[in-house]
């Protein structure tokens, strides 16, 4: 008996031996999908049309892709902000499983990084579905105020048939320049390249992994922002940490809503392959890899990376069977009329100047909050509400992010500074009626730059942080240089005091110094941003502008020609060529 005992525990040691036995050649294709932004089923709840990517079609790839390959399935954050399916599940629809959760435990993901949209839905959601995932969601340099341990996991371990995976989770640091304290509360986010130094010695003596991959809801350029290489705390810091953290394999990227398929040297010669997808599961991005053990038992490593266009597949039918409840709750819930516009808006026109779309937000946000002035921008590039019923689907078109109102206090001088920076990082100084108004991207000969990705002409800067004022009259001369563009004429028909205090209406994003408006272009400090802050909404801005429209019945956006472009002929001339060439 004893000796049958001794051959029976002989064997098991033998089987685990043999378990843990690296192969000496395996593959296996590690898959991301990043930016989802909502983007689950392949419909478009807010145009109310068929969408070109969702997480549907992405499982239509997995499964073939399943069949005959070992896949590793991540996802590099930022999929609870964008479509109304997730707003539905982030505030309205609370009590059950979050959509997300559902889908992604469905779809057998086996890690995540966590993304600052997803911050943005606040501590009740997020904590929720960290709960909820049967992954782990990662960000080793997201860390607690109270022990400087990671509020999420650092990273995750994956075993494939002997062969280590190791998964290192970043998220972009910016969060605290963009969002209100109360939605990251006891948080603190580290820069990337100091936390990847932190982790990879750690997980390389811990774990030895066979692959190191980063998942890194970051973007690859670091210039963002007029930043730099060195900049501490750089939003898009994915490619330094590549370069100057030896270790690294992989490193999957996103945040940008760029496609990369990049191989780079880091410090040590070695070779790293940087992959991302665009935004709205349009694309995923695969790297596809080869081990060969050597004599040394290490692996020799193939890898290489591909971009998935998801257009080409189809929903796969047995999702939108699993889904189909939850998919016709939500299309009820965007369904429902708050109202009617008796005249048709597009944010395009707000690119050029004045436009009905800007003046109607302003209009929303001044009665909210009682303010004597608004700031706001488009937050959409080419949206339109047409006249006649408008549906809870429209109020995305018409404020695309979940911010707060803010009402701050300002100086008649902040305010001044404020719209310069504005229109210095928007409006050409023009030198004759020939020239630009808008200020492009240019090429290395000094003409527009295109590009073929989008099929139009690039601008320098963002859209979205073109804002303009309402309650104060003012001129922008388009011949005057930077920062001596803008003057206020009156306080609507009161006069206008550089040394008076105001108060002012902004979103949560620029309140937080989001843009830069307020810090570079003002001079606050964040110690100032917060001082100046007189109150805040409790919920966001959307759900306001909803119940406004719901309160008037019918909405009549007018133009409410506070403030003008001088001179009058080169702007209309100006801006009628700028428009054929974004529209082209």
């Amino acid at each position: 008996m004893k000796n049958i005992s001794i051959l029976i525990l002989i064997l098991f040691l033998f089987s685990c031996t043999k378990d843990n036995k690296k192969p000496e050649y395996y593959k296996l294709v590690l898959v991301e999908t990043s930016d989802v932004h909502g983007a689950i089923f392949d419909y478009d709840f807010i145009n109310d049309r068929n969408a070109s990517g969702s997480l549907s079609k992405v499982q239509t790839y997995l499964t073939g892709l399943r069949k005959n390959n070992n896949v590793v399935l991540m996802d590099n954050g930022d999929i609870l902000q964008g479509q109304p399916i997730v707003y539905y599940y982030n505030y309205d629809n609370v009590s059950n499983e979050h959509i997300c959760s559902k889908v992604m435990n469905y779809m057998q993901y086996d890690v995540a990084t966590i993304g600052n949209h997803d911050i943005e839905a606040g501590h009740a959601v997020y904590d929720k579905l960290n709960n909820e995932f049967s992954f782990p969601w990662l960000a080793a340099n997201a860390v607690k105020e109270s022990d400087g341990l990671p509020y999420f996991e650092p990273y995750k371990i994956i075993n494939k048939d002997g062969v280590k995976i190791a998964i290192l989770g970043l998220i972009t640091p910016g969060i605290p320049d963009w969002l209100p304290e109360e939605l990251w509360t006891g948080i603190e986010f580290n820069d990337m390249v100091e936390s990847a130094k932190k982790w990879v010695p750690i997980i390389m003596e811990k774990e030895n992994p066979d692959l190191l991959v980063g998942l890194f809801h970051s973007g690859y350029d670091y210039t963002y922002g007029n930043v730099d290489y060195d900049s501490y705390k750089n939003e898009n810091a994915s490619l330094i940490v590549a370069e100057q953290v030896p270790g690294f394999d992989i490193i999957f990227v996103g945040h940008d809503h760029y496609t990369w398929n990049e191989k780079i040297k880091n410090i040590n010669g070695d070779e790293v392959v940087i992959l991302g997808p665009a935004n709205s599961a349009r694309q995923l991005v695969t790297a596809n890899v080869e081990l060969k053990l050597n004599s040394e038992g290490k692996y020799e490593k193939s890898i290489t990376g591909n971009v998935i266009e998801m257009n080409a597949y189809k929903a796969d039918s047995l999702f939108n069977l699993e889904f189909k409840n939850e998919f016709n709750e939500v299309k009820e819930f965007v369904s429902k009329e708050v109202g009617i516009f008796e005249n048709s808006i597009h944010t395009h026109e707000a690119l050029y100047g004045p436009s009905e779309f800007i003046d109607l937000i302003h209009q929303i946000q001044l009665e909210i909050s009682n303010a004597d002035i608004s700031f706001a921008a488009p937050l959409s590039f080419n949206s339109v509400i047409n006249e006649g019923p408008v549906y809870v689907r429209d109020m995305f078109k018409l404020y695309r992010f979940e911010n707060f109102l803010y009402t701050i206090n300002l100086t008649g001088e902040e305010i001044d500074k404020y719209l310069e920076y504005s229109f210095a990082n928007w409006f050409n100084t023009m030198k004759n009626e020939n020239d630009h108004l808008l200020l492009f991207k240019l090429d290395k000969n000094g003409n527009p730059e295109y590009s073929e990705k989008y099929n139009s002409y690039l601008l320098l800067n963002n859209y979205y942080n073109f804002d303009v004022a309402s309650g104060i009259k003012y001129v922008v001369d388009v011949t005057r240089p930077v920062n001596d563009k803008v003057t206020i004429i009156s306080l609507n028909n009161n006069q206008f005091y550089m040394d008076s205090t105001y108060n002012v209406a902004v979103n949560s994003y620029r309140g937080n110094g989001g843009g830069g408006h307020l810090t570079n272009g003002v001079g606050l400090s964040k110690k100032d941003l917060i001082d100046r802050r007189i109150s805040s909404t409790d919920k966001d801005l959307r759900y306001y502008m909803m119940k406004w429209i719901e309160e008037k019945q019918s909405v009549k956006p007018i133009l409410k020609n506070e403030w003008s472009v001088y001179p009058a002929d080169w702007w209309l001339k100006a801006k009628q060529k700028d428009k054929e060439l974004l529209n082209k």
